[in-house]
């Protein structure tokens, strides 16, 4: 059984007992979180798929931990102009426990 969610921005495909790295979500170390924007859902080889999100469905999750990527580099240049810039950025992500997949009537 595996679900396919939307959150951030960004769609997740997610099993049972399975972690996953998501865009930071506003919850604490601990506490559970129900993703309701489900996509898709597979179950004994069936497959049921929303428009755009499927009626009744949710993914809940137990947030495990909250933490910064790795350091992605930025750098600009412009040949004969003088020109260059560098930057850098770390995104924020929460790190989630996917418990179960519920899926509605």
């Amino acid at each position: 059984m595996y679900a396919v969610v939307d959150t951030g921005g960004k769609q997740y495909r997610v099993a049972p007992d399975e972690m996953v790295q998501v865009e930071k979500l506003p919850a604490a170390k601990g506490e559970v979180v129900e993703l309701d924007r489900v996509a898709l859902v597979e179950q004994d080889g069936k497959v049921q798929v929303g428009s755009p999100w499927l009626v009744g469905a949710k993914v809940i999750c137990k947030v495990v931990s909250h933490g910064r990527d790795r350091k992605i580099d930025i750098f600009n240049y412009r040949s004969k102009g003088g020109f260059h810039r560098a930057k850098g950025h770390r995104q924020a992500y929460t790190q989630l426990k996917v418990e179960q997949i519920v899926v509605g009537g």
